[in-house]
């Protein structure tokens, strides 16, 4: 039976993402813009959402869903999915295993300078990882070898775009290897009918490769006016009442900004072009080549806890997406059950309330203005468990890696590729 199901599934159960190939250009920027029209609690109540600013939104009271038996056979042949993901998955695999940051990759300069990311760590496995550079040739000419090992490699760099034009989320893309790369690559697996190891083999590269089409996983980028002019905050306070006294939670440097438009840790970005001074029109950088453009047919969204990752199903009970998630805390937990999407509200006002958790001094209700280093991000889906919601988040590499007050916290682009096609009355189920 279902609950049984459920039941079986390990806390360290992982799953993962899907597949789609990129565009030669890159993607439009994240760009926030002031919505007066939406002030909410947090965490967020969905059913405040004004349908002015939101997609169509469910206004039943209930906070535990309704579902049927269509739904309820769907949750469970979904849950025995992950079942056999989490069997299949190899946990040792070099690729879960994150990488130190005290050592630096010496990458075999091809006939171009050659920019070496200062994190980059040594392998001790294979000398074939300095057979690419981190130049933009060296990347996008980056090929699997065997026993690549744990670190920073232009081969994993290009297999993080791939991952994620494949919806295979590994977050921020940074190059390296680690846990968000592992179920990365089991969910791209398991949605390409390959053997869920989490294991970057050649028969999963050959498949990614195919599936890019020909494009190269990173482009030239010509920094704008626009792109210099923001808006930007000089600094966000760590005190919501100071944040609520801005006139936005805008980004705060160009780089910050460049790095969630292309979906990178903002490092990462910095260490790849060494000689940009980000400041000026005109000067061209190094970035990824990523497009964000979910199935139109998402039927059921799966947020396993212990796995610390949020699926995507179709109708047709297949994996279709996945992301890395941070989904509550010790302190906050997320709830259990199963719910259902009510509306999508972009760059939402956040209403801070004390009755949930206090922040700092703060004991009286604050409301604070959107964007994307706002407490929720620049997106808010909102539940029909009353202030929960999924929602993007102003610390993207940290998705995954630490704890929420409860809702599910994705990185804002995943967070907004999700919301640009999840329709309100779409399933979601809390798995422990």
């Amino acid at each position: 039976m279902f609950v049984r199901s459920i039941l079986a599934l390990s806390l360290s159960c992982i799953f993962t993402g899907t597949a789609f190939a990129a565009p030669t250009t890159a993607e439009q920027p994240l760009s926030p813009h002031k919505v007066t029209s939406i002030a909410i609690e947090d965490p967020i109540d969905p059913l405040a959402v004004e349908s002015s600013a939101a997609s169509t939104v469910n206004t039943g009271s209930a906070s535990e869903a309704q579902i049927s038996q269509q739904e309820l056979n769907d949750l469970d042949q979904a849950a025995n999915t992950l079942q056999n993901l989490e069997k299949t998955e190899d946990k040792t695999a070099d690729t879960a295993i994150a990488a130190p940051s005290t050592t630096t990759e010496k990458a075999t300069p091809s006939t171009t300078e050659t920019t070496t990311p200062s994190t980059a760590p040594s392998t001790t496995k294979s000398s074939n990882a300095n057979k690419a550079s981190w130049t933009l040739d060296g990347i996008n000419n980056a090929e699997w070898y065997e026993n690549i090992g744990k670190g920073q490699f232009p081969v994993y760099a290009r297999a993080h775009v791939m991952l994620n034009n494949s919806h295979a989320s590994p977050g921020a893309i940074d190059g390296s290897s680690g846990m968000n790369t592992l179920k990365a690559i089991s969910s791209f697996q398991q949605m390409n009918g390959l053997k869920p190891t989490g294991e970057l083999t050649k028969e999963t590269w050959d498949t990614l490769v195919a599936k890019q089409g020909g494009k190269p996983a990173f482009v030239e980028y010509t920094i704008t006016e626009a792109d210099l002019k923001g808006p930007y905050a000089a600094s966000i306070p760590r005190d919501y009442a100071l944040q609520a006294k801005m006139k936005g939670l805008y980004y705060t440097r160009v780089t910050e900004m460049l790095a969630e438009k292309f979906h990178m840790d903002e490092d990462f970005l910095k260490k790849l072009n060494p000689k940009a001074t980000f400041k000026k029109a005109g000067e061209k950088i190094v970035v990824t080549n990523i497009r964000n453009e979910l199935p139109e047919n998402i039927h059921l969204i799966v947020a396993h806890k212990g796995a610390k990752q949020l699926y995507l199903f179709n109708a047709q009970n297949q994996m279709v997406g996945s992301f890395p998630a941070t989904i509550g805390s010790s302190d906050t937990p997320s709830p259990t059950g199963t719910y259902k999407v009510t509306g999508v509200a972009p760059n939402p006002w956040y209403g801070y309330s004390p009755s949930n958790f206090v922040q700092g001094n703060n004991r009286k209700p604050l409301s604070l203005p959107p964007g994307p280093n706002g407490p929720v991000g620049n997106i808010w889906i909102g539940l029909s468990k009353k202030s929960f919601g999924i929602h993007g988040t102003p610390n993207p590499s940290a998705i995954s890696k630490t704890a929420s007050h409860g809702c599910i916290r994705l990185t804002n682009w995943d967070a907004n590729d999700l919301g640009k096609k999840v329709k309100s009355g779409v399933t979601v189920k809390f798995l422990e």
